[in-house]
């Protein structure tokens, strides 16, 4: 489904004219096949989030390629309404002026769905993210931070789409609730078959919904390895990771 080659990315350091560049990726590469759940673990610093961007086609890559199914990502037609994403910051990723029914309503609207479904829609969600209809009418200051993640949620499976990037979007909520919105995960990936790529520095939340875990360093890919073999992981860096919850 998502294919990734040879994806290097670097930013200028300094002023606009620098010619110096921090390379932050270097020659990334790997498969996310369809409805897989596929964590990219590292440390702050590791480039994750800024694959995460390269992923949904927020930026593009300096070398090589994303694809998703077949196509550049980078293309709006192609990724719209079929890749979706949840970010940490959920108080910027809703608009303030918005009610809920009207966030989730927009990427709806994209894919040309008739109001009267579209409504009808709203309501389902709201219920699979585990919040009634009474919710339709709120704005996201009178939301506690695991609803406001709810409804972010139930906005990005709106359309159905065949993958979402979550990027650390449980890492801001208290620990109970995590919990709560790492189940809500897992029960909505079984009604709708979609695949997840999980960006996250929480190797335990990663174990417990990934399917396969991407371990990154200093931008590059050091290890993979499917949950199954979690403890047979082989470079000293995953380990590292690794002996920080299971000592």
């Amino acid at each position: 489904m998502l294919k990734v080659e040879g994806v290097g990315k670097s930013y200028r350091k300094g002023s606009l004219f620098s010619a110096n560049k921090q390379h932050v990726l270097n020659n990334v590469s790997f498969v996310c096949k369809r409805g897989e759940c596929l964590g990219i673990i590292g440390e702050s610093g590791s480039g994750k989030s800024t694959l995460g961007r390269l992923l949904i086609g927020i930026e593009e890559p300096d070398q090589g390629t994303v694809l998703f199914e077949g196509k550049r990502i980078g293309e709006r037609k192609e990724r719209r309404g079929n890749i979706s994403a949840v970010f940490q910051d959920y108080t910027s990723s809703m608009n303030p002026f918005y009610t809920v029914e009207q966030a989730i309503m927009e990427p709806l609207k994209l894919k040309n769905i008739p109001r009267k479904e579209a409504s009808g829609k709203i309501d389902r969600l709201l219920h699979q993210v585990g919040l009634d209809s009474s919710y339709r009418t709120k704005y996201p200051h009178e939301l506690s931070g695991g609803e406001a993640q709810r409804v972010c949620i139930a906005r990005a499976v709106s359309t159905e789409p065949k993958c979402i990037l979550l990027d650390e979007s449980i890492s801001s909520l208290d620990g109970s609730v995590q919990i709560q919105v790492l189940q809500l995960l897992k029960k909505l990936r079984e009604i709708y078959g979609m695949g997840y790529i999980f960006i996250t520095h929480d190797i335990q939340a990663a174990a417990y919904i990934c399917d396969r875990i991407i371990f990154m360093r200093q931008g590059r890919i050091e290890e993979t390895v499917s949950i199954a073999h979690l403890k047979d992981v082989q470079s000293a860096y995953a380990r590292k990771l690794l002996h920080m919850i299971i000592p």
